[in-house]
């Protein structure tokens, strides 16, 4: 099984070295000894053709199979993970439209998402933990008081009403409180997180970042320069903008930076009465139908939103030809510029 892309035009995407293919195959084997049959499936992507991305599926596949009969303990079908998975497999999505130093994809759930290989985009979302959130350890305590004062008490509806009541009675109080509290936490976080990126431009005069506001946090963008997302130096930069680690590990993965730049489902309310298959690309044929359904509504119903909001600019006034032109993209897909409502 394999499906490709759109047809991007020759030399499009000719030395950006994004690790995002345009052809993926899957390959599946299966063989018997001595009583016992294994079924291996892999994938295989290229840039190239669909015959190299199914080659590459069939080599993947001999190897993970020669692996399982040696004893080691390999999954048998590779998770189609939303950060990439730990044996180098790209991330699976449907390639939209293509720049000459950027892709636009569309994620497992619909949004569009702007990659771009040296341009540096970095999400900082606000972090505050909800009011009387209780560890799992905590659940499985109020759960074991319940079993124990069943037994004391000699009565099985008791330790069940105790034992069940009492976390599901804390979740409900908590979910209460944290509803009322959520607005002025996550405006707190966002506020902390603010003065650590300026703290940030105080440190790196040299920068160029422009701040967007979005329902989480703020993204960074930098206007002065260009980067290498594999670069351990790039990385540490990431982190000391208190980037997110997924999304570091992300921007290593696939060679790109990356950014979304339509909004998410369901901040803007939209519930249609078929939801959005849960296959991922390249996706099956049956799918099709449906998932393109599903893309026409969201695309009528995404205009009255913005994906993030632009704030300020700090820095240097030094502008990199290559962060401009993605800029105008960034700008023109999330509607920056407007008073729409985030999504």
């Amino acid at each position: 099984m394999s499906r490709s892309g759109m047809d991007f035009g020759s030399g499009m995407f000719e030395n950006s070295g994004m690790n995002i293919p345009r052809y993926w195959a899957e390959h599946r084997i299966q063989e018997k000894r001595d009583g016992r049959q294994v079924t291996v499936r892999r994938w295989g992507w290229s840039d190239q053709s669909d015959d190299a991305a199914r080659a590459l599926a069939e080599i993947r596949c001999k190897e993970a199979m020669a692996r399982v009969w040696s004893g080691e303990k390999l999954s048998r079908r590779e998770k189609a993970e939303t950060y990439g998975n730990g044996d180098g497999m790209p991330i699976r999505e449907e390639l939209v439209k293509a720049f000459p130093h950027a892709a636009i994809t569309r994620n497992r759930y619909g949004a569009l998402c702007l990659n771009t290989p040296r341009v540096l985009f970095a999400d900082v979302d606000g972090s505050y933990r909800d009011p009387l959130r209780v560890p799992p350890w905590g659940c499985a305590g109020l759960m074991l008081a319940g079993v124990l004062l069943g037994v004391l008490m000699k009565s099985l509806w008791l330790g069940a009403l105790v034992g069940i009541g009492l976390p599901f009675l804390w979740f409900k109080v908590n979910e209460a409180v944290r509803k009322r509290r959520h607005p002025r936490l996550l405006e707190q976080a966002k506020a902390e997180g603010l003065a650590s990126i300026r703290a940030f431009s105080e440190a790196n005069p040299d920068w160029h970042i422009r701040i967007y506001e979005t329902v989480a946090g703020y993204r960074l963008l930098a206007m002065h320069g260009v980067f290498d997302p594999r670069d351990e130096a790039t990385g540490s930069m990431l982190h000391a903008m208190n980037s997110d680690p997924r999304f570091v590990r992300l921007c290593a993965l696939q060679n790109c930076f990356r950014a979304r730049i339509s909004p998410k489902y369901w901040r803007m309310g939209y519930r249609p009465a078929e939801s959005l298959p849960k296959s991922k690309w390249p996706f099956p044929d049956k799918d099709l139908p449906r998932r393109e359904k599903w893309i026409e509504g969201y695309d009528r119903l995404s205009p009255g939103f913005a994906s993030c909001r632009f704030v300020e600019r700090l820095g240097s006034p030094q502008v990199h030809p290559e962060a401009e032109e993605i800029r105008r993209i960034h700008d023109e897909y999330c509607r920056s510029d407007s008073s729409l409502p985030l999504a």
